[in-house]
């Protein structure tokens, strides 16, 4: 069965999708990028209200440059926050794979999900390196929020075949990016642990 994810930018919010019934609460400030985040102190307060009521989850920021230093200690900061998951943005970068191992001590201690851009080039080949790496999940999103949406982008068999990968190393796969309730039928037939 596929889980919604209902990404929100405040406590109010974030409550407003608990009651609606998401399954999971994503933290981030869509101002701030991509994946801009929230500040650490809303974060936590946000992980308080929910108690474990739904898993939280919440973005690193937006960090193009791929520097495994810089989002290795903005993963350490997002984890002292009590969150589930924390989501890291994959940007089309040839260091993917070097900060895919600079996190898998982190992996250890938190559960991570990658976040591929479908509006950039990427590889299928960091999905296995992120398995290697102990993350717990691999993500496809868009960077760009023009209006178009993750099939405006990517096919119905590229999308499929992103889940396959991920799921053959059971990793949690998620399909986000611009989604409209036309697109939700034909990811659910894709089937991602969660839209």
């Amino acid at each position: 069965m596929t889980m919604m994810l209902a990404s929100v930018r405040s406590l109010d919010e974030a409550l407003i999708a608990l009651e609606g019934g998401a399954d999971l609460i994503d933290l981030k400030e869509p101002a701030r990028g991509a994946l801009g985040a929230l500040d650490h102190a809303a974060v936590r307060i946000c992980v308080r209200a929910i108690g474990g009521r739904r898993p939280v989850s919440a973005t690193i920021g937006d960090l193009p440059s791929m520097d495994p230093q810089v989002m290795t200690a903005a993963v350490e900061r997002m984890a002292a926050t009590g969150v589930d998951f924390i989501k890291i943005g994959f940007f089309s970068h040839l260091r993917g794979i070097e900060c895919a191992k600079a996190l898998s001590e982190m992996a250890g201690r938190a559960r991570l999900v990658a976040v591929m851009f479908a509006d950039e080039p990427y590889d299928l080949a960091l999905v296995d390196e992120l398995a290697r790496n102990g993350f717990a999940g691999a993500m496809l999103d868009t960077a760009r929020k023009t209006g178009k949406t993750l099939r405006d982008w990517r096919t119905g068999n590229e999308l499929h075949e992103f889940v396959v990968r991920g799921r053959s190393h059971r990793l949690l796969t998620g399909l986000a990016g611009s989604l409209r309730r036309e697109d939700v039928p034909h990811l659910l037939a894709v089937g991602p642990e969660y839209l």
